[in-house]
This record gives structure tokens, C-alpha cells and sequence, in this order.
């Protein structure tokens, strides 16, 4: 990011007809997005929409209202263009990319497709690791390469999403382990489970976490508790800390 050039944009930004900071967040946005582009007045073309999608252990614990074939399904539903994201896409002029880490099943050819499964779904992050930290890297890699494809073929702005059933309760396990949080404070009704589906989400999250220990690194943590389909989105540089547990995030071009 060009400092300088960051520097040249907010003075421009100043100088427009509006009362100062009248936008909001939407300025800053604009001047990282002129700094990252290196051009005071940015443009923004065509985006692009990188959905990860991988099955995940954990649904062996009645944590979904679905089963596990619904995954293959929606990605299915991607494919065609029938899903939700579909629509928000073409009504934001971005192209939809699949990145298959881990469907369970084959999949057919496609040209918004991109096959690199790392292995057939998630393990049981309730019963123990969800993946190694090798199987991590690769998911990690995968998502890397999704993003620049996206980049290569004319994307100029990225955003990031997962399918698979059994992801709210990955997440949800990521997200305590990384914020410190309890079980309680993250785990949601997903797919709308009942009360009794709730409490197992819950129980399931709170066996995962108890496995972690003080100075893990964040790869580790992923490999431990979280999903193939997570690790891979792609997001802005950031970092944060908690007692033990170090992390950031580096984005990907």
C-alpha cells in the first residue's frame, strides 16, 4: 500500500463537495483501495465471488438440519447459477468461482470450477482433529490460487464465501478458539435447529476447544477445530491476539 499516494487521496477526499467524512466508512475504504491501486482517484471493473466448498465431520453429531449430500447439491445449484449468490452476483456484475477442497463425491467439469480436493470432508472435530496441519496448508494454498485465477481472467475485487453442511459448527469452533470465546457466545442455530440440535453444536464445540493448548500457532488451531472450506477464504491483512494463541491473516495477491 503507497503511503504517498494514500496521503494524496484523502486530501483530494477533502477537498470534494460534501461535509468531511459525510461517507463514513465507505471513504476509508475508498483511500486503502486508491493506495492499494496506486492512483488517486481508484477504479473498480468486474469482481468476483470465490466460494470454497468442503463437507464437514462434525454433522455426525446431529449438529445440521441437513444432511451431508446437500453440500454437493448447492454446489451443484453454484454451477447452474440457481443459488442465492448467483443472483447478489449478477446484480453486482462479479463472476461466481467453486473451489471444491473437500465435497464429498466427484464432481463434473466446469468452467467456474476449481478442483483441488485436499481430501473427501473434514474429519469429526467433536472426536478429534478435523485435519492435519499439511491437509490446512493445502486447503490454504488452494484458496490462494482461487483468489488469483479470480485476478488473472479480470477480477479487481474479491469477496469470499463457504458452503458446506456442518459449517456453522466449524466456524463457530474457529471463532472461540481465535477470539476466546465460550461456546455459548458463538454457537448459533445454523440451518434452525431445535433446542436439543443447539445443545449438541454447543457440546460439539466445547470437546474441540478443550483440545486446544497455550502457543499453538494458527495453522494449528485450523487443522484442530476448524474446516477445509474455512481456512481458504481469502481476507485483508489484519491481526489480532489472544492469550496463547497469536494469529493474522495475509491477503493473497
Amino acid at each position: 500500500m503507497d503511503p504517498e499516494v494514500f496521503a494524496q487521496a484523502r486530501l483530494r477526499m477533502d477537498q470534494l463537495t460534501k461535509p468531511p467524512r459525510a461517507l463514513g466508512y465507505l471513504e476509508e475504504v475508498a483511500l486503502r483501495l486508491a493506495a492499494l491501486q496506486g492512483r488517486v482517484k481508484p477504479e473498480l471493473g468486474r469482481g468476483a465471488v470465490v466460494v470454497a466448498a468442503a463437507d464437514h465431520g462434525v454433522v455426525a453429531e446431529g449438529v445440521s438440519a441437513y444432511p451431508q449430500e446437500v453440500t454437493r447439491q448447492m454446489v451443484l445449484n453454484f454451477l447452474r447459477g440457481g443459488a442465492a449468490i448467483n443472483q447478489f452476483a449478477l446484480a453486482a456484475d462479479c463472476a461466481v468461482y467453486v473451489l471444491d477442497v473437500g465435497v464429498v463425491g466427484e464432481l463434473p467439469d466446469h468452467p467456474g470450477l476449481l478442483k483441488r480436493k485436499v481430501r473427501p470432508g473434514t474429519a469429526n472435530l467433536a472426536q478429534g482433529p478435523a485435519m492435519t496441519p499439511e491437509e490446512a496448508e493445502r486447503a490454504l494454498l488452494a484458496g490462494r490460487e482461487a483468489a488469483r485465477r479470480a485476478i488473472a481472467e479480470g477480477a479487481t475485487l474479491l469477496a469470499a464465501g463457504d458452503m458446506g453442511i456442518g459449517n456453522t459448527t466449524a466456524a463457530a469452533a474457529l471463532t472461540a478458539a481465535l477470539l476466546g470465546l465460550p461456546p455459548e457466545a458463538v454457537v448459533g442455530r445454523g440451518t434452525g435447529v431445535g433446542e436439543e440440535g443447539l445443545r449438541r453444536k454447543r457440546q460439539a464445540v466445547a470437546r474441540a476447544l478443550a483440545r486446544l493448548h497455550p502457543g499453538m500457532g494458527p495453522l494449528e488451531v485450523a487443522a484442530e477445530v476448524g474446516g477445509l472450506s474455512l481456512w481458504p477464504s481469502p481476507g485483508s491483512t489484519s491481526r489480532g491476539t489472544r492469550p496463547g494463541f497469536p494469529w493474522s491473516w495475509t491477503a493473497f495477491p
